[in-house]
């Protein structure tokens, strides 16, 4: 089998600068302390954009070359070399991770930008900064190994900085639980991660891609599905994905920027890229490849019904990403027909949810950092230009044409009934409902946000956010119009991304034309957009949450109980179990470690007591020794 992995044909002395820059900011922020308070957020800003620089003059240089000679690598130094197993710590970038290290980088840097003015008073901002940093070096590591053991350093780090970020304002006892969260069930993740290098070197005695590629074929089946499901466990917990997505909404907890960084251009989108960059390996494990299918129809249901019931304007963000990175992961599982699809969906998501995100930060800002939207309600007024560009990103995402979701995820849509036979058509009906949910719960979190009456209190006094913080979102929004028109014209994207992706793939007749495809999508969007309006538009929203509600939104309100499961089947039973094995250390390892001490203590206290100091004792027992002894000879003689 060919592998699907694109060479790297040359070097490169500029990309390790990609990764260096935001981590020497992050050092030297953390180092300097409180004497870079003045200036710290501006370096940190400064060398993520000089990152971005970079890596928009390594897309030039990558444009100047043929296409199966864009891959470029650079070599650090040997990492590991013991006996035939050699790691080499390098760097690889082509086709596919170019587009990752801009989305990091561009939107990264907007972030910053936004922070500046967001983070002002606070009173840390310069270590919030510092993480911000770590976090962009982190992922750009993890996008740019060139092994699996390479992109685990960055997949760590990762873990690492969202567990600072989420945990910033950790002063308060639920956000600091929040972060242990996110990085607890990370952590699980993370084992399937380590699990999948661990299978890799057994069987082929390499971690590199390339390696592993080179063994990718029907001879190999069972060690790819193994593997495959291992990388599968690894992206449900990085990407939120089901059953592993219970950490995202508690995420919330950080500052917004955080929200924008981990939900739209980093850490959830790590998933997809993991096994998108792996497609050698689903690709000669159709079992893996198909649970990769279900995770991914799963969870774009699962978080679209949660985003139903939420009043928290972040928390129905959350919810929402959940359920476009589940769109990212089916298009993904449905192979080379769908990994280039599935990079749009990502790409155009980065830019139209950090967008939205944003936004949503601006509107705390305006509204003394309330969250529940039914506090809310007539924003248009008081923030024209946060409403305009929310409501850019809410076009977007709900697959309006010709914003840029309408491109991406129709797409998706369009390969799932394309999948071919009845599996086809239920993932694609499927797809096809969750585009109708989720323009349901966002165009009720643009009603209950921006129109009808207001419904804050008299203290509140909403206004439009600084120029610091409105020019980021307006940047973005332009990305939410026009990106999904740029990457599907002329299937741009799908041909820059075949040679690592989609080697020698041949499209065959579809199931549904495409004009068909787009018809059933915007008739499933105008349905969920109708029902909102008779539920929020017709109907005033009540600044108080109805307490006489179906028992789904019950549900959907406490996240379709996965916190509630997860107790049940792990939490508890794992107590019970680490009872259980603290009782047989406790009283049988240590209490037969602790009865043979015991023992021999007890007996040389017992001996010791013969050990009086006295001669007359000992001349005694010599003299009763002697006469045990004559006794004894005597009595062998008779």
């Amino acid at each position: 089998m060919e592998a699907a992995h694109a060479l790297a044909s040359g070097t490169s002395s500029l990309l390790v600068w990609l990764v260096a820059l935001p981590a020497l900011g992050a050092t030297i922020l953390l180092l300097a302390g409180r004497r870079s308070d003045k200036w710290g957020h501006l370096l940190a800003t400064g060398l993520s954009g000089a990152s971005f620089v970079v890596g928009v003059v390594e897309l030039f240089k990558m444009l100047s070359r043929d296409g199966e000679s864009r891959g470029v690598s650079q070599h650090l130094f040997t990492w590991i070399n013991a006996g035939s197993f050699k790691v080499e710590a390098g760097l690889l970038l082509d086709q596919l991770s170019i587009c990752f290290v801009l989305l990091i980088t561009g939107v990264g840097t907007l972030i910053h930008v936004y922070s500046i003015a967001y983070m002002e008073h606070d009173h840390d901002r310069r270590r919030f900064f510092s993480y911000l940093n770590l976090f962009i070096a982190a992922m750009l590591l993890l996008v740019l190994g060139d092994s699996f053991l390479n992109l685990y350093v960055g997949w760590e780090g990762v873990g690492l900085a969202s567990y600072l970020l989420i945990g910033f304002w950790n002063q308060k006892p639920a956000y600091a639980t929040a972060a242990k969260k996110a990085f607890i069930v990370n952590r699980i993740g993370d084992m399937g991660l380590s699990f999948a290098i661990m299978i890799a070197f057994t069987a082929f005695g390499t971690v590199s891609f390339q390696g592993v590629a080179n063994h990718a074929g029907p001879e190999h089946k069972q060690v790819m599905t193994w593997m495959g499901l291992a990388l599968l466990l690894a992206a449900a917990g990085k990407s939120a994905q089901f059953p592993l997505q219970s950490w995202l909404g508690d995420a919330m907890a950080g500052p917004t920027p955080v929200s924008a960084l981990i939900h739209a251009a980093t850490m959830v989108t790590a998933g997809v890229y993991l096994i998108t960059r792996s497609n050698f390996v689903f690709d000669s494990a159709p079992t893996a490849q198909l649970m990769v299918v279900i995770v991914g129809v799963v969870t774009l249901l699962f978080g679209a019904l949660i985003g139903t019931a939420k009043d928290d304007i972040k928390k129905a963000l959350a919810a929402s990403t959940m359920s476009q990175i589940g769109y990212m992961v089916l298009a993904a599982g449905l192979g080379p027909a769908g990994y280039a699809f599935a990079i749009m969906h990502l790409l155009t998501h980065g830019f139209f949810k950090a967008s939205m995100f944003l936004g949503a930060g601006s509107v705390m800002h305006g509204m003394n950092d309330e969250v529940d939207m039914r506090k809310f309600g007539r924003l248009r007024v008081a923030m024209p230009i946060t409403y305009l560009t929310f409501g850019l990103g809410y076009l977007a995402i709900i697959g309006v044409p010709p914003f840029s979701g309408f491109f991406s995820k129709d797409k998706i849509i369009e390969a799932a009934f394309n999948a071919g036979g009845a599996r086809g058509w239920i993932i694609g009906l499927a797809a096809l409902l969750g585009a109708a949910i989720t323009a349901f719960y966002m165009t009720r979190v643009m009603v209950m946000t921006f129109f009808g009456q207001k419904r804050w209190a008299d203290d509140v006094h909403p206004h439009e956010s600084p120029k610091l913080m409105t020019a980021p979102i307006i940047i973005l929004s332009i990305g939410s119009i026009a990106a999904g028109a740029l990457f599907a014209f002329g299937s741009s994207l799908q041909l820059w991304l075949e040679p690592v992706v989609a080697r020698g793939f041949v499209e065959g007749e579809p199931a549904l034309q495409p004009i068909v495809v787009s018809i059933m999508a915007l008739v499933a969007v105008a349905l969920g957009v109708a029902l909102a309006y008779v539920k929020y538009v017709r109907v005033p929203v009540e600044a108080v949450a109805p307490t006489n509600v179906s028992i789904w939104t019950r549900f959907a309100r406490r996240d379709l109980l996965q916190d509630a499961f997860n107790e049940a089947v792990f939490m508890r039973p794992g107590q019970y179990l680490t009872r259980a094995l603290s009782f047989f250390d406790r009283k049988v390892v240590d209490g037969a470690v602790n009865g043979t001490g015991a023992l021999f203590g007890g007996l040389s206290v017992r001996v010791r007591r013969v050990q009086t100091g006295y001669v007359r004792t000992y001349a005694l027992l010599i003299l009763v020794g002697a006469a045990l002894v004559l006794a004894a000879m005597l009595a062998a003689r008779i």
